[in-house]
């Protein structure tokens, strides 16, 4: 039996139709507009964590 995961979209992206989700086991992101199509599985927490030292700033 597969199990149900829970996503959630940021509170800031509420009016945007270009959004992504996290899954809650925070190993996942996927397009929030294609629950259903693929998921881009990855260390979630070191993408947060690099976003907020800057290291992803152009």
């Amino acid at each position: 039996m597969a199990s149900k995961h829970l996503w959630r979209k940021a509170r800031q992206s509420v009016n945007s139709q270009n959004c992504v989700e996290l899954r809650d086991t925070l190993d996942a992101v996927r397009d929030s507009k294609n629950a259903a199509g693929p998921i881009l599985l990855g260390d979630t927490g070191a993408l947060v964590r690099a976003a907020r030292a800057g290291h992803l700033d152009h």
